[in-house]
């Protein structure tokens, strides 16, 4: 493989771990709210109507296609960003399609937890948020850590995909060498770098997760 090519395959490199990285922040910053609220709304303080409203919102956003989603949010890319190509542009659509993605998880960790954690939070005069921020988070932390690492994964295989729209990154670099110029090496190179992005980012969350468990 020539210097240009891996030159290539690093920035690539670079650039998927930055979408990654910044739609990770962003659906935590979306997702986390929104799962909590899903949670609350059915568990704290009942609202079923808000709650109804929350989870079919999120279903919704669930129920379509990474690519079909990419491709249908080209003009609110364009109006946020001022371009639809790139990886800041690719930014919008993985962020969009991972936090309601991750609020779900959030609302499944929560379901897992103990019901008399908040039963016992009321017991002691705590109000609603005091039992948010001081009970259900605390005791969620390492299932949160293990549902951003699913979400991280996810947006792996998502900003891959986005490269069928030149989004940059890996997915961009297989399309243009490995698909289109019947590059082999191109492509199992990007398979591989994916695969190890993958692994240590699962090996990374859980021993975050670990540590958080036992402490």
């Amino acid at each position: 493989m020539s210097y240009p090519m891996v030159y290539n395959l690093l920035s690539a490199t670079g650039e998927t771990l930055y979408m990654v990285i910044i739609s990770t922040i962003i659906a935590i910053i979306l997702g986390l709210p929104l799962g909590t609220l899903l949670y609350s709304s059915k568990n704290i303080r009942p609202n079923p109507k808000l709650h109804k409203a929350l989870s079919a919102l999120i279903n919704i956003f669930r129920s379509i296609p990474f690519i079909i989603l990419l491709v249908a949010i080209i003009p609110f890319t364009r109006l946020i960003i001022g371009t639809s190509i790139g990886i800041n542009a690719a930014i919008v659509p993985l962020s969009i399609g991972a936090a309601p993605f991750f609020a779900r998880l959030v609302d499944n960790v929560y379901q897992s937890l103990s019901k008399g954690l908040i039963e016992t939070g009321y017991s002691m005069g705590a109000s609603t948020g005091q039992i948010i921020l001081h009970i259900l988070l605390p005791e969620a932390k390492p299932g949160l850590i293990h549902a951003i690492t699913v979400t991280a994964i996810t947006l792996v295989n998502y900003s891959a995909m986005a490269g069928t729209v030149g989004a940059g990154g890996l997915g961009t670099l297989a399309i243009n060498y490995g698909y289109q110029r019947f590059d082999a090496g191109i492509m199992i190179a990007t398979v591989i770098i994916l695969i190890v992005m993958v692994q240590l980012i699962q090996m990374f969350g859980d021993y975050l997760a670990k540590r958080f468990l036992h402490n």
